[in-house]
């Protein structure tokens, strides 16, 4: 069976996300195409994306977005639940590096459940959440400059 993976027409794998995604360039969110998601344990996909290079520049890895939703059509269409970004907003909050260039990790994982957490959950909230539930994982990786 392949793969589980994900992807995004909007940058490639390890290139450079656009700027337009950038939280103080537009902060629009850019598409992720999930691929081979084993469907038949799957109840649900949950999506983090971070930036470990923050914790140089801010203490801590930085959290940009944090999603749960169905399968089909994720995330765009069929979100469940939408949690907090380190901005202190709900949703996305795109690259915003201090510093320089920062490398962006967004980690798809397949759940055999639907964690039942409140609109604005942390990241630690959503990891305890699929703790025993992961069925498959996966990771794409960009790149930001300001």
């Amino acid at each position: 069976m392949p793969e589980f993976s994900i992807t995004s027409p909007d940058f490639e794998e390890g290139g450079e996300i656009p700027k337009k995604f950038g939280y103080k360039h537009g902060n629009e969110t850019p598409r992720i195409e999930l691929h081979n998601v084993p469907e038949f344990v799957c109840s649900s996909v949950a999506l983090i994306m971070d930036d470990p290079d923050a914790m140089a520049a801010v203490g801590k890895v930085w959290v940009h977005w944090l999603v749960i939703g169905t399968i089909r059509g994720f995330p765009e269409g069929n979100l469940r639940r939408r949690g907090m970004s380190d901005f202190g907003e709900i949703g996305y909050g795109g690259p915003a590096p201090p510093d320089g260039r920062h490398t962006y990790i967004f980690k798809a994982y397949a759940l055999d459940t639907t964690p039942e957490l409140k609109e604005g959950y942390s990241k630690q909230e959503l990891e305890d959440a699929m703790k025993g539930h992961i069925v498959a994982e996966a990771k794409l990786t960009g790149t930001f400059a300001p």
